[in-house]
């Protein structure tokens, strides 16, 4: 009788060994899943994080290739109107220049 219950203790023993390790392994492959799909979510946002940093920069240079040519339209239009009002005048300012350069011609003949 008393071996019997040795032997069914031992068995009960070794079922609960075995289960034990089983569980050790089986958390172990949890574990190692866990970090694989973690690894695999940090690429994945890593690259969604570059995407988006791409473009954001294309959307920057657009913006500033926007502004600059905006920049330079309102300088070629304020240049022209420069051009315009002295080219009005310039009739204006030769005679005056040359009217200035008789005085002088005569004041100091």
């Amino acid at each position: 009788m008393k071996t019997e219950v040795l032997k069914s203790i031992k068995k009960t023993e070794e079922e609960y060994r075995l289960m034990i390790e089983k569980a050790s392994a089986e958390r172990e492959q949890i574990i190692a899943n866990a970090r694989v799909e973690a690894d695999n979510q940090i690429a994945k946002a890593a690259s969604v994080a570059e995407e988006y940093k791409k473009k954001r920069l294309t959307d920057a240079r657009n913006e500033a290739a926007k502004k600059h040519s905006l920049i330079l339209e309102e300088g070629r239009k304020q240049a022209e109107s420069l051009r315009s009002k002295g080219n009005k005048r310039q009739k204006e300012a030769v005679s005056l220049l040359i009217e200035r350069f008789k005085e002088r011609v005569h004041v100091t003949a």
